[in-house]
């Protein structure tokens, strides 16, 4: 039998010291205070706290068997999803991201098409915008075709059988600040799925009762975990953060991008801060360095800007500036400890397609690095609508130069139920919105 060798020996010595320092080290961490669990799985007393408010729901999805893990502050309730299966799921969000994918491109041929070449005759010209906006509608009629048949899916197969399971069966009365809360934590595939507005709308809108939708069931909120959520409502008295300022960056321009018109929710959010108590970073002057330089510093931010997302990378994806865009892999190397971030630009609650279990986006990174409220668009949104949206969050939250973040749930639902009321058939329009925090 071959003797280890003196080198070998000592390789071995050598790991079973640093091994023994391993577990001093961590032993030394867990007598702190506040860090008893360090390197643990959390116990679960400590993440029922995240229910406080309402139920957080988790949806399990694997080739076994799918769940619903409802979480209450008495305990965990298991309610299988019979009806749910990762193939059907994986399908229906190929088919929801192809969709998107298609009308995105077709966006980006009519707005290419309404840049005149030289020397193009009108006649042709007129021709080329006419053929690419028929095209762009096409693509958007078939994105709402998809989004009625995935919205009434989600509610047979996850919504429908939770909220019965929770005693979501009617629409509330009162005011939408006193409604019933949930929160949903998907998993996989489900991650990229607005279930936020699962249902059957055009039924609702035809004066169906009780509705079959958790829009007029529930106000909606997501977070990425139990203890994201836990943490999210601890306060943070850190004086470096000033709790009376607003950073507003407004980047109108960005190339190969429809312009951006943010007048109506800027002129929202400086009715509620005057100059000395906002920092506006405008066009040029918001670079990427300038933004990072200064979003620490801030409590409350608005971004109006286009996004992006890389399905393949979504660390790299981000807000375009001026110069550079600010990436999630960027805002995951800070800590901000904000109270509220609102995104309104393309594509910033998106995650990854190859990490489907990684909750990788820009709100859910702006919201870990600790922005406690994040509220953010799903995909591309038109300006009108996004503007809509964010004005009347703003001027319902906002008041005396201050915003008050824990109302923005029930603003975000109210303005969302009201597009969604006037346009049931245009899901495009209002599906997008969600609300990420407690």
């Amino acid at each position: 039998m071959t003797q280890p060798s003196p080198a070998t020996d000592a390789a071995v010595d050598r790991r079973m010291a640093l091994a023994r320092d391993w577990d001093e080290l961590v032993e030394q961490v867990r007598a702190l205070d506040g860090f008893d669990d360090f390197l643990k799985p959390p116990g679960l007393e400590t993440l029922l706290p995240a229910a406080a408010r309402g139920p957080v729901v988790i949806i399990n999805v694997s080739r076994w068997r799918c769940d619903a893990l409802i979480v209450r502050p008495t305990g965990v309730t298991l309610r299988p999803l019979h009806a749910l299966t990762l193939d059907d799921a994986t399908r229906r969000a190929g088919d929801y991201l192809s969709a998107l994918k298609t009308a995105e491109i077709a966006d980006g041929e009519r707005l290419r098409a309404h840049q005149v070449a030289a020397g193009e005759s009108p006649r042709t010209a007129a021709r080329r915008l006419l053929a690419a906006d028929r095209t762009a509608e096409e693509a958007q009629e078939q994105v709402d075709e998809v989004l009625h048949d995935l919205q009434g899916w989600m509610w047979q197969t996850i919504a429908e059988p939770v909220l019965r399971e929770v005693g979501l069966t009617d629409t509330p009365s009162g005011e939408i600040t006193t409604w019933p809360r949930i929160w949903w934590s998907p998993t996989g595939t489900l991650a990229m799925l607005p279930l936020h507005a699962a249902g059957h709308h055009r039924e609702a809108a035809a004066g169906e009762s009780p509705p079959r939708t958790v829009l007029d069931r529930a106000v909606s909120s997501y977070t990425p975990t139990l203890r994201a959520l836990v943490e999210s409502r601890r306060p943070d008295d850190d004086p470096a953060r000033d709790r009376d300022r607003l950073l507003l960056v407004n980047v109108p321009h960005a190339r190969g991008q429809v312009p951006l018109d943010s007048a109506a929710e800027r002129a929202a959010l400086f009715d509620a801060f005057p100059a000395e108590r906002r920092t506006v970073l405008d066009g040029d002057g918001a670079t990427r360095a300038a933004v990072r330089s200064v979003l620490g510093g801030h409590r409350w931010v608005h971004f109006s800007c286009h996004g992006d997302q890389d399905l393949n990378d979504p660390s790299r994806g981000g807000l375009l500036l001026h110069d550079a865009p600010l990436t999630v892999a960027d805002i995951a190397e800070d800590r901000y400890h904000g109270d509220f971030a609102g995104l309104s630009a393309c594509k910033t609650a998106v995650g990854g397609i190859n990490l489907l279990d990684e909750a990788i986006t820009l709100a859910s990174a702006l919201h870990y690095t600790g922005f406690r409220h994040v509220v953010a668009a799903l995909w591309s949104v038109d300006n009108q609508t996004s503007a809509e949206v964010f004005t009347s969050l703003y001027r319902s939250i906002a008041s005396e130069g201050r915003l008050d973040p824990d109302l923005a749930p029930a603003a975000l639902h109210r303005a969302v139920r009201r597009i969604r009321d006037c346009r049931p058939e245009w899901p495009h329009r209002w599906t997008p919105f969600a609300h990420t925090g407690p």
